[in-house]
């Protein structure tokens, strides 16, 4: 595991260690650097809880991909 330390202005009103880590998360699983659980383990939060926050951070938690939609509905 590795360790980064930033240091937030506190005008920005964000919580260091909840708002950043999801905010992160998000990101990486959006550029899809993450899987789903991935992310929700590196944000702290449950797989559902992670996918019910990601539209704060602007991140769809479908994807865009056709070979994925199709992998979905066969698993549907």
């Amino acid at each position: 595991m590795a360790t980064l330390t930033l240091n937030i202005p506190k005008n920005l009103g964000l919580l260091p260690t909840f708002d950043l880590s999801v905010y992160l998360a998000a990101k990486l699983y959006e550029d899809e650097v993450l899987s789903s659980g991935q992310a929700s383990t590196l944000a702290n939060l449950s797989k559902r809880g992670f996918i019910e926050l990601m539209g704060k951070y602007g991140v769809s938690p479908f994807s865009t991909k056709i070979e994925d939609l199709l992998e979905d509905i066969k698993n549907a």
